[in-house]
């Protein structure tokens, strides 16, 4: 069974699971020096910035850093980032320099930051997380995926612990990409085995349910209905909506932050959790992307079993 055991908040006005949640518009902008300090902040562009912040609070809501120190084994560790625009405006002013001055006009501090696994990248380094390291830029499914694919990770052995992050930007450019503002925040998740987490001691969050991925809405539901129990409510953007079953609650998240991208189906989960937390009816089920759009996701989050309900060590 893949579980969620952590969950990690940098969003404008929101910075815990609670908050996200209940949110009904977006605060302040996510100041990220006031969470991670000023050093080493001067050259990472604002998406790497916003993934660290995440990234710091899911490593220590999780129970995985005390302190400053990781207190797992880093090499079994693995990061995963969605994000469709991250970089995008680090990538288009490097390519800018060179059309009108030539490479050698490029500054050695942005050649780093135009790759397109930055985010991912300086995660792993700031904390030695040493496991499989992906980057997932295919749509608004992309935060759904890279949940999926960290249960893989988990599901083959490749590692023990994976960090999940969805992080968008909001800059001129990836506005002028997407036509409107973005999100300019991040949300994380950890993802472990039962197991793994019953023996540290970690707290369940949530419980991975099922994963769909098609063409279109319709049928990507259908695949989950049959094999899960009817939703308790839904998140899912409003292009969606006609495609869900009806007189249940319908949480559109892009009607509050903005345009999530790549950033959408973590943060779903996110919201999911908190709701859970505060003892919401389950399971949620997260619909990321539309008919217009190159994919659809589904994904499935069931409330963690009463302590009672738990097997013993010897039944997992």
């Amino acid at each position: 069974m893949m579980t969620v055991t952590g969950v990690g908040v940098a969003l404008p006005g929101a910075d815990s699971a609670t908050a996200l949640a209940t949110a009904s518009r977006p605060g302040d902008p996510v100041e990220p020096a006031a969470v991670l300090g000023k050093k080493g902040l001067r050259y990472k562009d604002r998406a790497t910035q916003l993934g660290l912040c995440a990234a710091q609070r899911v490593l220590t809501d999780a129970g995985l850093l005390a302190d400053g120190v990781l207190t797992v084994d880093g090499t079994r560790t693995a990061v995963l980032v969605s994000s469709n625009l991250g970089n995008v405006d680090t990538v288009c002013r490097v390519v800018r320099t060179i059309a009108d001055e030539g490479t050698h006009g490029v500054s050695p501090m942005d050649t780093p930051n135009a790759s397109s696994n930055i985010i991912a990248s300086e995660i792993a380094i700031r904390w030695g997380l040493k496991g499989p390291n992906l980057m997932l830029c295919n749509g608004p499914a992309s935060g759904l995926d890279a949940i999926r694919w960290g249960a893989a990770l988990l599901r083959s052995g490749r590692a023990d612990h994976v960090v999940v992050v969805g992080v968008e930007p909001d800059n001129e450019i990836a506005r002028a990409l997407v036509g409107g503002p973005l999100v300019d925040g991040a949300a994380a998740l950890v993802l472990e085995r039962a197991e793994t987490a019953e023996a540290r001691g970690a707290t369940v969050r949530a419980v991975i349910g099922a994963h769909t991925r098609g063409p279109d809405v319709a049928g990507t539901i259908g695949e989950l209905a049959e094999v899960e129990a009817e939703p308790a409510a839904w998140y899912a953007p409003a292009a969606a909506v006609p495609a869900l079953s009806e007189g249940l609650p319908v949480h559109d998240l892009a009607a509050v932050w903005g345009e999530l991208s790549g950033a959408l189906g973590v943060v779903q989960c996110a919201a999911a959790i908190g709701a859970l937390d505060a003892g919401a009816d389950g399971p949620m089920w997260l619909v990321a992307g539309t008919d217009s759009d190159d994919g659809v996701a589904t994904l499935v989050l069931r409330p963690p079993a009463p302590a009672a309900a738990r097997p013993s060590p010897a039944g997992v």
